[in-house]
């Protein structure tokens, strides 16, 4: 079996002395788990985290884990390195990448925002919040800030719901107060139904995310 994309390298673990298994988020094929054969002794071309390039991953059967043949062409994070706390956001990302997206599912408009992610994280302050939204979206937690879920109008929208994800007026939130998120969308917010759905998979938050605020 053979699959061929382009793709962003969001996690490498050491496999052995000479090897390492790596994640790589694919455009045609979403994640796909497989073994980088001398990453760990590579001296040229290292694979690291944040890389983009052309991926091949090939096994015998489908169950097998595949080894990976990897054609770095540009590593988006080094421009980060300069900046801890924007370092932090993309390494958040690929940490929520690797734990919550199934393997070999495609999810090619998220794919396509996590490299717009990558690129305008130094140039907008608001570029991460965005993806995680967008994350949540492609995860079944789309948030609905154009009305409100009780009577259906454009005013007032001060409020969130948990369980909806959708806008809450003054009026109808009146009862419930306590049980809302409040408006506007921040990193609290995005975090607490990130930590939803990391409870729904039976998962623990990823460390790096819990440090972002």
């Amino acid at each position: 079996m053979k699959l061929e994309s382009d793709g962003i390298l969001i996690g490498i673990k050491p496999f052995s002395e000479r090897d390492s298994v790596a994640r790589i988020f694919t455009r045609d094929f979403g994640v796909l788990v497989g073994m980088l054969r001398g990453a760990n002794v590579a001296k040229i071309n290292k694979p690291l985290v944040g890389q983009i390039g052309g991926c091949v991953w090939n096994a015998r059967l489908d169950s097998q884990l595949g080894v990976f043949h990897w054609g770095a062409e540009k590593n988006l994070v080094a421009p980060l390195m300069t900046q801890s706390s924007v370092l932090m956001r993309a390494n958040s990302a690929f940490d929520l990448l690797c734990a919550l997206l199934p393997e070999r599912e495609s999810y090619a408009q998220l794919y396509d925002d996590t490299l717009c992610l990558l690129r305008n994280l130094l140039f907008d302050d608001a570029a991460y919040l965005k993806w995680e939204i967008n994350l949540l979206r492609e995860l079944g937690y789309a948030l609905d800030l154009s009305r409100c879920s009780g009577c259906g109008t454009t005013d007032n929208l001060n409020f969130l719901s948990p369980r909806t994800g959708r806008a809450v007026c003054d009026v109808c939130a009146a009862p419930y107060i306590n049980k809302l998120y409040k408006l506007p969308v921040d990193l609290t917010v995005t975090g607490r139904f990130l930590d939803a759905v990391c409870v729904g998979q039976g998962i623990q938050m990823p460390v790096m995310r819990k440090l972002l605020k």
